[in-house]
Parts: C-alpha cells; sequence; structure tokens
C-alpha cells in the first residue's frame, strides 16, 4: 500500500516541469568544468586507472563472494604490510575460497578498520572494477578497502540491491569480527544504498555489524521523483516501488532506532551538484537527526557530482581527509 503522498509546499519538486524534473536529476548537465558528454567517460577513465593502479599495488582479494548470486561479489583491498592491522581470516587464520583470486599472501589479522564503498550509476550502471578510486590514501593509513558489487538494473531489482548490500556488510562482520569499525560510504544510488542500510533489522540476520560510520555522498533518499524520469526506464519503479525503497521516507513513517547512539553519519554534496540533490541531502540530515541520528551535513566546495570521487585517489583531497578523521577519530 502506498503511503500518504506530503503535499506540494513540502514537495517542491512537484511544481517542476518534466524538463526542469530531468534536468535536476542529471548530475552530468550540472558539471562546469567539461562538456557533460564527456563527463561520465572521464569518470569511468579515472576510476579504471585507479582500480588498475590499486589492484596492481595493494595486496588484495578479488572477486570474493559475499552471496550465491553471480552479481554478489566483492573486492578487498588490504593495509600496508607495515601500518596498522594485519589480513587474514577469522581468528587469525589466513583465508581464501575457491575462485577467488589472490594478490600477494595475507597475514595473520589483529584487527582494523573497514572502509566499504557502494559505488553510484543511477542502479544501471557502474562497478566495482571501476570504482577503487579511494583505496591507495586508505590503505596506506591503516584501513582495510572493501568495494562492493551488486546486480545493476535491468537484472537487479531495488529490493534486491538493498538486500545484497545488506548481506555484504553481514558477511563482512562475520569474515572479519575482530575490526576495529565498519564504515560504510556510497556515492549517489550507493549512497541511497548504504543510507537503506540504516534501515536494516539486524536479529534477522544474526549478526550485528560493528557499525561506526556513514558517509552519504552525493544521494538520493526519495525515490519518487525519479518515476517520471529516464532514469526509470531500466528500472520500471512504481509509487509503491519508490516509497517502499525510500530512505527519507521511510524513516518518517516508521524511525529506525540508532545501531548506535554515537554512530555518525555524514550527509555530503557536492557544490555543483543539482539544488534538487541539496535539497535531498539537507532534508535526509534533517529526518535522521529528528529521529535520533547523530548527522550533519556538509557541502564541499568547488566539487560536482563526478569529481567529489574522482579526487579521492589524492591523500590530500578534503574528502579523503573528513574519511581520515572519521575514522580515526573512533578509534
Amino acid at each position: 500500500m502506498a503511503l500518504p503522498s506530503p503535499s506540494a509546499v513540502q514537495v517542491p519538486w512537484r511544481n517542476l516541469s518534466s524538463e526542469e524534473l530531468e534536468k535536476q536529476y542529471s548530475p552530468s548537465r550540472w558539471v562546469i568544468r567539461m562538456k557533460p558528454e564527456e563527463v561520465v567517460g572521464n569518470f569511468v577513465q579515472i576510476g579504471s586507472q585507479a582500480t588498475q593502479k590499486a589492484r596492481a599495488t595493494r595486496r588484495n582479494q578479488l572477486d570474493v563472494p559475499y552471496g550465491d548470486g553471480v552479481g554478489e561479489k566483492m573486492d578487498i583491498y588490504f593495509p600496508d604490510e607495515d601500518s596498522q592491522g594485519e589480513m587474514g581470516g577469522a581468528g587469525g587464520v589466513p583465508w581464501r575460497q575457491p575462485g577467488v583470486r589472490l594478490t600477494s599472501a595475507p597475514c595473520r589479522v589483529t584487527a582494523f578498520p573497514l572502509f566499504l564503498f557502494l559505488h553510484g550509476g543511477y542502479w544501471q550502471s557502474g562497478s566495482k572494477d571501476e570504482s577503487a578510486f579511494m583505496v591507495n590514501p586508505l590503505t596506506a593509513q591503516g584501513i582495510a578497502v572493501v568495494v562492493v558489487a551488486y546486480d545493476i538494473a535491468p537484472k537487479g531489482t531495488l529490493d534486491q540491491m538493498v538486500d545484497q548490500v545488506t548481506h555484504s556488510v553481514v558477511f563482512l562482520q562475520r569474515r572479519y569480527p575482530s575490526n576495529k569499525g565498519v564504515y560504510l560510504c556510497g556515492h549517489s544510488a550507493g549512497a541511497h544504498l548504504a543510507a537503506m542500510v540504516l534501515l536494516a533489522s539486524w536479529t534477522k540476520h544474526g549478526v550485528t555489524p560493528n557499525l561506526q560510520g556513514f558517509l552519504l555522498v552525493s544521494g538520493i533518499y526519495d525515490l519518487e521523483p525519479l518515476i517520471s524520469t529516464s532514469q526509470n526506464d531500466p528500472l520500471h519503479m512504481t509509487l509503491e516501488d519508490a516509497q517502499r525503497n525510500s530512505p527519507q521516507r521511510q524513516l518518517e513513517v516508521a524511525p529506525a532506532r540508532p545501531v548506535a547512539p554515537a554512530c555518525p553519519v555524514l550527509v555530503l554534496v557536492g557544490q555543483h551538484d543539482s539544488p534538487e540533490f541539496h535539497r535531498q541531502s539537507k532534508e535526509f540530515c534533517e529526518t535522521l537527526c529528528r529521529v535520533g541520528w547523530k548527522a550533519s551535513f556538509q557541502q564541499l566546495r568547488g566539487v560536482d557530482h563526478f569529481d567529489i570521487i574522482e579526487n579521492l585517489t589524492r591523500e590530500d583531497d578534503v574528502l579523503t581527509q573528513i574519511i581520515l578523521k572519521t575514522i580515526f577519530q573512533k578509534l
């Protein structure tokens, strides 16, 4: 059953023409540093190069299955041997699963922070194979980085994607029970999926992950505005689908209790994201605060929907520093 729709006063997007709504939810049209048609290709190229470098220079395990589905894989990048923590399986035993490619044998495990990244692409494009932007700067500081794949549309539905990313968190908590905190970060559609993890019922999974922070970057938290846009063509999202998978709407009608009262949720947006992305981020942050989460909103100056993530290849990047500060303040 569909949830009651808020009034037009509360949802200004209802007053937009179909053309303006399409523009608001087309991030490349708000980029000022290059032509819109060049933006996505440039983003993929930078991500692919960063991933190739990470795989060549960092100890890793690629295509680790976290579920039974063909698309349920993750890449795990281990910290430098001389940084905080050493890698291995649960209980300190080095592990390797059948069919998993291993680059350099992992050492015995102590404890380390886990940074999970969920890529964007409007739930219909993107890949873990082009999303390891932040691996080198974070692993150099003793953080294990996990880039998670999920079944994008049209193969996967929103409900399936939410289930998959939730299961990936459960899998890692079971695999590394002595971790120093799980930090979940998502970009764009990935930020939406990370936000949906806030609503997870961990009781049914039999494990409560050691979630210590969320970083939601340029995300969408109310999916209803997308129904009439071209972004919905491969998703075939109905109103009920959108409302069921909108963390903004779900928190309004059935507030989820914070996993841990001190678990911070950082809601971030680029200066050159569209006004609708800004509105969604601000309103979601306000809702989180209202229902008891420790949430904060921040606009990052000088960046757009794409280079806010592209710049994570640099240790001196503002968002990289925010990530490091978030993790190490909790340790």
